[in-house]
């Protein structure tokens, strides 16, 4: 099998099994509970908060453990509102977020909020301008993603940070940086914002995990309530498997990262030439900035049916985001391409443990894939 769908998931990195196993088999004391198991393993969080916060360059109290990167962004977004809500009801963010924020930010149009969407242009990216336009003196939210999870490109979230600043908005500013996150060097200080969703799938480690950055002295609602963990933050039993797998695969993620983005850069822009070289009508959509993302498209073919093949053929690529369920881009209808080159269009994205030999298996499936469907076509 040839998996170049890391975008959407990765594959856990041997480190944060075996963290995780270990948590799992041995280390497996409640860390509310006050016997000695229960005190080692709360020491064991905070020390894996610890791990999760230097590879995001923060402090471990800005650090707050959830499920994913999807309750993060609900979090950041119906705290941020009531937080604001004496302030204003007016929220920015932009037309081609991830579901996890477009849904929230719909739902709060329904209940009164005003919601102005953020259209890309046709390489991708924000118009920092078009922000500054926006914010009014009752925005309470600017939510911007640092690196889109379907084209790659980078968004100016610094940028927005400072014309927040300039115009004495009182807005908070959340990142969705879950692709971003060990794949781009950032911090959420020098990135000037408040909020900031990172998951742990995305870098090497299990499903179920993720992390909400607040920041120091903000003043945040709990996601929900109950029994005080998380500082009160977030209740519930920490999942502490998931945790200190997440915490060894953001160590290796943090020691390795110039070598990994290096890696991938090289391979992406080797997978571009390799690809287009042999597939004339192949084009790239947008203008991809992060090391991990390619999106392509082959015009006149559907995505749904060339990702079929491919899968067929033992090659992993997706026609988008997985959370889209085979239903059209947003993404792509927001940056306003041709019918049929949205149609067409799918991703591949890559982690560390891709190769060159993956980016030729995915080039000879992609050619007899698109000469069985001309074949089928015609």
């Amino acid at each position: 099998m040839i998996y170049l769908d890391n975008a959407a998931t990765t594959r856990v990195c041997p480190q944060a099994a075996q963290a995780a196993l270990e948590a799992m088999t041995e280390q497996y004391g409640n860390p509310s509970s006050r016997y000695p198991l229960g005190r080692e393993a709360a020491k064991r969080l905070k020390d894996q908060r610890s791990q999760v916060a230097a590879a995001l360059g923060c402090a471990a109290e800005e650090i707050f453990f959830t499920s994913c990167g999807t309750e993060g962004d609900n979090w950041a977004i119906r705290g941020a509102v009531e937080l604001g809500k004496r302030k204003g009801k007016h929220i920015i963010t932009t037309a081609f977020e991830h579901s996890a924020v477009l849904e929230p930010c719909k739902a709060l149009e329904r209940e009164g909020y005003e919601v102005t969407w953020l259209k890309p242009d046709k390489t991708g990216h924000i118009s920092i301008d078009d922000l500054t336009a926006a914010l009014r003196p009752d925005t309470v939210l600017v939510s911007m993603m640092l690196v889109n999870n379907e084209l790659g490109t980078i968004q100016p979230v610094a940028e927005a940070a400072r014309a927040i600043k300039a115009a004495h908005s009182p807005a908070l500013l959340h990142t969705d940086a879950v692709q971003a996150f060990l794949k781009i060097p950032f911090t959420p200080k020098a990135l000037g914002v408040d909020l900031l969703t990172i998951s742990g799938h995305k870098v090497r480690a299990p499903k179920g995990v993720g992390a909400l950055y607040i920041r120091k002295g903000l003043r945040f609602p709990p996601l929900m309530l109950g029994g005080g963990q998380e500082e009160g933050m977030r209740p519930g039993t920490e999942a502490t498997a998931q945790t200190a797998a997440f915490a060894a695969a953001c160590a290796v993620g943090k020691a390795e990262m110039n070598s990994y983005t290096t890696r991938m850069k090289e391979l992406k822009e080797y997978a571009l030439d390799s690809l287009l070289g042999a597939i004339p009508e192949l084009k790239q959509v947008g203008e991809s900035d992060a090391p991990h993302i390619l999106c392509l498209t082959l015009p006149g073919y559907k995505s749904e049916v060339l990702v079929r093949v491919l899968g067929d053929m033992g090659v992993c690529v997706s026609a988008g985001s997985a959370c889209h369920r085979g239903k059209p881009s947003h993404v792509f209808a927001a940056m306003g391409l041709p019918k049929n080159e949205m149609d067409g269009a799918f991703r591949v994205s890559f982690s560390p443990d891709s190769t060159r030999e993956d980016v030729d298996g995915l080039r000879e499936a992609l050619i007899k894939a698109r000469d069985t469907l001309f074949t089928t076509l015609s």
